[in-house]
């Protein structure tokens, strides 16, 4: 089984911007949005991919990811992607690992949350002064529930 391992972030600051690498930009549409299962389709420059998920804890997900014509994601996103969402994503290496922020556009802006992929749930990792509180195990925080519940809808509450 493919699994993916992530621990999630908001950012205390901007200073991640001086390592960070040229902005990708991704657009994303949710063909369902589950807690248990989420298939994605994602679309950057003229590559695509679906992507299904599943929920195995807070921090891992199976994970299978495919690449298909991006006539057919664009056809997807169009036709068959209620939710969707727009994003840049910068990649910043420190001390070995790689951080993966991503800066959401839209109604998910102003938002900025930090990525860390690991070989598994207790490896330990450095901590940028520039990374904040971690919002991992806060579902609200994934890609597919902001999709649906857009992040200036809710978080003038948390203030």
């Amino acid at each position: 089984m493919s699994i993916e391992i992530e621990r999630r972030f908001l950012l205390a600051d901007d200073s991640w911007r001086a390592a960070a690498s040229e902005p990708q930009t991704l657009r994303q549409g949710y063909l369902s949005v589950e807690k248990e299962r989420t298939i994605r389709v994602r679309i950057s420059g003229k590559r695509a991919w679906l992507t299904l998920k599943g929920y195995i804890s807070d921090v891992s997900r199976s994970e299978f990811e495919y690449g298909i014509p991006l006539a057919h994601a664009e056809q997807m996103m169009d036709t068959m992607c209620p939710f969707k969402m727009e994003k840049h994503r910068y990649l910043v290496e420190y001390q070995g690992f790689t951080f993966e922020i991503d800066e959401y556009f839209g109604d998910n802006a102003p938002l900025v949350v930090a990525e860390l992929e690991l070989p598994s749930e207790d490896t330990a990792f450095p901590r940028p002064a520039w990374l904040g509180e971690e919002i991992t195990s806060e579902g609200k925080f994934t890609n597919a529930y902001l999709s649906k519940h857009p992040y200036s809808t809710w978080y003038s509450h948390l203030k």
